[in-house]
Formats: structure tokens, sequence, C-alpha cells
């Protein structure tokens, strides 16, 4: 995502069937002014997906109008090393990248990693309207602390629940053992994804 041409490739798919509905939906998040709200990434399964991952916050490098330019997508393939962790874990945990959809449980990047409860909470109520968009919806996988704010709703809903630490350099830094973890906690999802997400 550091290169232009890929990023606009990635913009003029944003159309596709398979993500439309999603583009429509962070659309409808940026009515709420003054944050920024990253696109879906179309290389995943978009409403086709088995599996949301669903992480805490946007970090800076989603943002196209920091000091060091993002790419307004949320995507293991942004220039970060959160990003870098991300596309190797779904690599060694074998999950079919076709098979899930990445989106965070506050769905907006307003210049800081801080969360307030307030944000928290506004941000679960949009995991509910999401996972009304994601028919082929199996499991969930809620990726870090903060993201585990939505468990109460997800319990709810019947689907398949997992949790693991957050990919990050301070995690890794902190708790190397759990950062080498995650794979084998993300693992546990292949049995929701069936034959026909290989």
């Amino acid at each position: 995502m550091r290169d232009a041409g890929v990023r606009e490739r990635r913009k003029a798919m944003l159309g596709l069937p398979h993500v439309a509905k999603l583009s429509t939906f962070a659309a409808k998040l940026r009515e709420r002014g003054s944050v920024e709200v990253p696109e879906f990434d179309p290389l995943d399964g978009g409403i086709d997906a088995r599996v949301l991952f669903l992480f805490e916050k946007p970090g800076p490098m989603t943002s196209t109008g920091g000091k060091r330019p993002g790419s307004g997508f949320i995507s293991r393939n942004n220039d970060d090393p959160t990003a870098k962790a991300i596309f190797h874990f779904m690599e060694e945990a074998a999950i079919p990248r076709k098979s899930t959809v990445t989106w965070n449980v506050i769905p907006w990047w307003n210049g800081t990693v801080k969360v307030t409860g307030a944000e928290l909470s506004e941000g679960v109520d949009h995991v509910v309207d999401l996972i009304g968009l994601l028919p082929n919806l199996r499991a969930v996988v809620m990726v870090g602390l903060k993201a585990a704010a939505a468990k109460p709703y997800l319990e709810t809903t019947g689907l398949a629940l997992f949790t693991s630490d957050h990919p990050s350099p301070l995690v890794r830094a902190r708790w190397p053992s759990r950062w080498k973890a995650i794979p084998s906690e993300w693992a546990k999802v292949r049995t929701y994804i069936g034959e026909e997400g290989k």
C-alpha cells in the first residue's frame, strides 16, 4: 500500500459486488465528521466472508491526512509493523483471505490511539450494523482487549467467538510468547470456513 498505484487500484475495486455495501457503510460513518473512516480492503472477502477479524481502532497508517500519509484502507498490506504481522499470521494460520473481513470496534481514526468509553459504546453499535451486512458470517475473532468490548453483543448472535492478543509491536515487546501464539489462536477459526472458503 506504500505505492500510490496500488492504492488507486484498490479504490477502483470498491464498487465490486462483494464490497459495495461495505463501502456504503463506511461512507455513512464518515457523515459523523471530524474523523477518518478507512475503506474495507476489496482483496478480502467482503460480504462473502465467513470470519470477521475485529481489531481495536485504525492506526495512523490508515489515515491519508497524516504527516506520513497512509493508505485509506483497513488492510493487511498497509505499510506498518502491525499490518505486516497480520499478513504473516494469517498465512501461518492458513486462513484464506477471501474468507475474512477485517474491521475495528472503533471504526475511525481521530488522531490518537487513545480510546474513550463513549467511543467504545458507539463503536459496538456500528459492529451491530456491520454484522447485519455479512450474511455468510460464522465466526468473529476479537483481537485485543478493546475489541472484546463487543463481546456482550456478539454473544447474542449465535456466532462462534474467539479472542487473541493484538499483533502490535507493543505486545511483541512486552509479551513475546503471547505475540507468537497469535497464529495458533487464529487458526481455530478454520473449522468455520468450510471447503468453499479454501
